[in-house]
């Protein structure tokens, strides 16, 4: 179809007089997955409806939880929001909405209902389980009766059901929230899936576009004793090595060390991440317990460390620390190399050790496995454990992915 400037004169065969479709189109779209990124928004602009149900918030849990807000048959989000269009408890024959919520209380599950009725005052209901609609449908089942309508079974109704937890398309989302693999005596209908996307770690500038090459960044709220910084195995080139890898590999350490110095270009090389950011690649297959970089910075002391991060902070910039032992700090902030660059995993395919070389302390980074060409780098942080609050999303995606790095 032509505009009015550009139609040409006369009929033309090939000129559609109309956009609607003359055939049957089938469109398939994932329809769990995009209800997910739905509920997933924090303006709660768009909602969704099955049957007499709407659905506003799936809430969240953080790891205390995970034991008390599950049951046998559904998983309670604290900050889930539904509403449920029912019978009225007041007016016979007519339908109302009950909004309901799960919140927390005492390290409870609280379930709440507020009932909308135009015309009339609003009702509020609370209980600590959900078997609590048993207050409403008790009214709603009198009424009718008192009306000589049809009767109301109410053991048949649960409340798990009333909430809309146990909606296929909740279920599913509910499944998929970070950590609920220890809601211990919760039964499974779907599996994990990855459905509900764990936040984007932040940038510190506000924006990718405005971010130095530097772009790995992680929100870390405290100072260098908890969680700010990386942690490796200590070793030297005498003696034995605490390392599950140390018998067949100790005895190259020094001659891989001087060959790393002069060939690690050949080793790896900087592309984006699909964990976060950039990331560390093998730029051709290598062996286990291969030296593969060196993590280079300015060695500080812990008081200069701590000074640094806040000043870091205060600058907007992404820190990139690694601790050598407990007193002394690889700052790789502004005077380091790539090595900075290789994510964090919870399957990882190398290790980062601590070696002395010439009297002085190296952070070196060993694959702990055969690793091909084209594969991520990878190693634990290792951060310390951290309170619920300050908890760093992991994104590794492995197997075994414990869902915090702290």
């Amino acid at each position: 179809m032509l505009c009015t400037q550009h139609k040409l004169k006369g009929p033309s065969e090939d000129e559609l007089s109309t956009f609607a479709v003359l055939r049957r189109v089938y469109i398939e779209r994932d329809e769990v997955k995009q209800i997910a990124s739905i509920l997933q928004r924090s303006d709660r602009i768009h909602l969704f409806r099955v049957g007499g149900l709407i659905f506003h918030a799936i809430g969240q849990l953080l790891p205390s939880q995970m034991a008390n807000f599950h049951s046998p048959t559904a998983i309670f989000p604290v900050g889930y929001e539904a509403t449920r269009i029912y019978w009225s408890t007041r007016v016979p024959n007519k339908r109302c909405r009950y909004r309901c919520r799960i919140s927390e209380d005492d390290g409870r599950p609280l379930f709440e209902v507020r009932v909308l009725e135009h015309g009339l005052e609003d009702l509020h209901y609370r209980d600590t389980t959900a078997e609590g609609k048993d207050h409403i449908l008790l009214q709603v089942a009198k009424l009718r009766d008192d009306s000589s309508m049809l009767k109301l079974f109410t053991e048949h109704v649960k409340g798990e059901e009333m909430y809309g937890l146990t909606v296929h398309a909740v279920m599913r989302i509910t499944e998929s929230l970070p950590g609920v693999e220890s809601c211990q005596n919760y039964q499974f209908r779907y599996g994990r899936h990855p459905l509900m996307e764990l936040p984007l770690m932040i940038n510190p500038t506000g924006c990718a576009r405005s971010e130095p090459k530097v772009s790995t960044q992680c929100k870390r709220p405290h100072t260098l004793n908890s969680t700010s910084v990386s942690k490796a195995y200590q070793s030297t080139f005498t003696g034995e090595l605490n390392t599950p890898y140390s018998k067949q590999f100790v005895h190259s350490k020094s001659s891989q060390y001087r060959r790393l110095k002069t060939e690690w270009k050949n080793n790896v090389y900087l592309a984006r991440s699909r964990i976060q950011g950039l990331g560390l690649y093998a730029a051709k297959d290598l062996e286990k317990h291969t030296m593969v970089i060196e993590y280079i910075g300015t060695v500080i002391r812990n008081e200069v460390a701590n000074r640094r991060e806040k000043i870091y902070e205060s600058q907007n910039r992404g820190i990139y620390m690694f601790r050598i032992n407990n007193e002394q700090v690889i700052d790789a902030t502004l005077t380091g190399g790539p090595a900075r660059y290789v994510n964090h995993s919870c399957a990882p395919n190398c290790v980062a050790e601590v070696v002395t070389f010439d009297k002085e302390d190296k952070i070196i980074i060993i694959s702990s496995r055969r690793i091909p060409k084209g594969e991520e780098l990878t190693y634990d942080y290792q951060f310390d454990f951290e309170d619920d609050q300050h908890k760093i999303p992991c994104h590794c995606g492995a197997w075994n992915c414990r869902k915090w790095m702290n």
